[in-house]
């Protein structure tokens, strides 16, 4: 998952829980005003009631009341929750929007009510599809009948599905309105994170483009984070450049230095050789000084070869892919008592410098027969702007382990052989070193036992203009 993905989900996580959070807490202020105000409107009717019933009873009760408004008088003979809970208390009087039914609590209420003085309760009456609703709110009353003072309870309540239905109409304007909420907001987080983003996938294009000796990235204008990270990696790079020449002089310098005891040393071990009457034993020591000598020569050359890489004077040139793959055979064949077979179209071109691959390919023939091959195959194929150029072998094979190392510098995969062999770990390198400044690249593929097939591409070119 991308930075930018994973930012955008993140604010559009936040935002949908802060609409979440935003929502319930407006549904939550709502419910609370609507009731409040319906709680107000049944204080206010309950206190109607009684001046109602104080001045003229039945008549002015069902006259004066709202017919939204459920009401009504009950006498108390016996102050048992339990039984006023099952039949309600003796009915004096109703509003008539209560009609045949009763308002009757539970026990629970009733307790609250005889022993408080009043109660909220929520009742239920009947109806042919659903319950209806209602909030009431019950007091305690005295009723003066016939000249007699009774306890009672006077009950006044009010459907509550208005209210619910504003509650639910708001919950669905404000999910739409929040949803299409959301959507914009993820339009506009991800356009605005790819605009932030933009000078970081920038910078990541130009380290991803960059070559094997970093150049400085160009740097921004501005005091940003952004502008402050290429700053840093300038630096960076800059340090990097410095190592990188501090190295490459001291192997050039080492290299140059190296030469001439290695000379002198081969020079005088070969006049010892030639001149002088030597014993088997003493013969046998210097074979072996010659011998590690001729080595260190070798490596010193390939130090010095490794470390001007990078300021190779190449000179591209049409090459004939047939014809340097038959003179790399001819200079195999003369000491190999194998056999090379070479495949390739011939009107095939690529375009390098012809020292520089023969040399290539040169050192992929001796690796295939120093690891004992006894047929070695050099193809050629097209593939348009590129040529894969393959060199086969049927010899002992590489551990799979050892294929992600093998052109790493002084890398061996059997150090012992390789030193009997006169390797010194720095021809694959240098193959690969090669090919790279020629806008190339190469892979390798192998199986112990059955041998192993070196592979690398090069830009194609078109033949050159016949000579005037």
């Amino acid at each position: 998952m991308t930075l930018r993905t994973r930012i955008t989900l993140l604010t559009a996580g936040l935002l949908l829980v802060t609409l979440l959070l935003l929502g319930f807490a407006l549904e939550g202020l709502l419910r609370s005003f609507l009731y409040r105000n319906l709680r107000a409107e049944l204080l206010e009717a309950g206190n109607q009631v009684v001046r109602l019933l104080n001045l003229g009873g039945q008549a002015l009760l069902e006259a004066g009341l709202p017919p939204s408004l459920y009401a009504e008088v009950q006498l108390l003979p016996e102050e048992d929750p339990a039984l006023l809970a099952k039949e309600g208390g003796i009915s004096l009087q109703k509003s008539p929007a209560l009609g045949s039914q009763r308002l009757v609590l539970k026990e629970r209420e009733y307790e609250t009510l005889l022993k408080e003085g009043e109660v909220w309760a929520e009742v239920e009456l009947p109806r042919e599809d659903r319950p209806l609703r209602l909030l009431v709110y019950a007091r305690k009353v005295e009723v003066n009948l016939a000249g007699a003072v009774w306890k009672g309870v006077l009950l006044v309540g009010k459907p509550t599905e208005d209210l619910e239905a504003t509650l639910e109409q708001f919950g669905r304007i404000y999910a739409g309105t929040a949803l299409l909420v959301l959507l914009l907001a993820l339009l506009l987080a991800r356009s605005l994170v790819a605009r932030a983003l933009e000078p970081l996938e920038w910078l990541a294009r130009r380290a991803e483009s960059m070559p094997d000796r970093p150049e400085p990235l160009p740097e921004p204008e501005g005091n940003d984070e952004v502008a402050a990270l290429v700053r840093a990696l300038n630096g960076m790079i800059t340090r990097m450049q410095k190592a990188l020449e501090a190295q490459t002089r001291f192997l050039q310098d080492a290299s140059h230095e190296l030469r001439t005891p290695v000379t002198a040393i081969l020079g005088h071990v070969g006049y010892l050789l030639r001149r002088t009457p030597l014993t088997e034993t003493q013969r046998e020591s210097l074979e072996i000084v010659r011998r590690e000598a001729e080595r260190m020569g070798k490596l010193v050359s390939d130090l010095l070869e490794l470390s001007q890489s990078g300021t190779w004077r190449i000179e591209p040139v049409p090459i004939r892919v047939l014809d340097l793959l038959e003179e790399v055979k001819e200079e195999f064949a003369r000491s190999f008592e194998g056999e090379i077979l070479v495949e390739a179209p011939e009107e095939l071109y690529v375009r390098g410098d012809p020292d520089r691959l023969h040399q290539v390919l040169a050192n992929l023939v001796s690796n295939a027969l120093k690891a004992g091959a006894k047929r070695v195959w050099l193809r050629a194929f097209d593939l348009g702007d590129r040529v894969v150029v393959r060199v086969e072998d049927d010899g002992e094979g590489i551990p799979p382990e050892h294929l992600p190392h093998l052109f790493e510098r002084f890398y061996r995969v059997d150090k012992a052989r390789d030193r009997e062999r006169g390797g010194s770990g720095l021809g694959l390198a240098i193959v690969k070193a090669i090919l790279e400044a020629h806008g190339g690249e190469i892979w390798v593929e192998s199986q112990v036992g059955q041998g192993t097939a070196f592979s690398f591409s090069l830009p194609s070119a078109a033949p050159p203009p016949p000579p005037r």
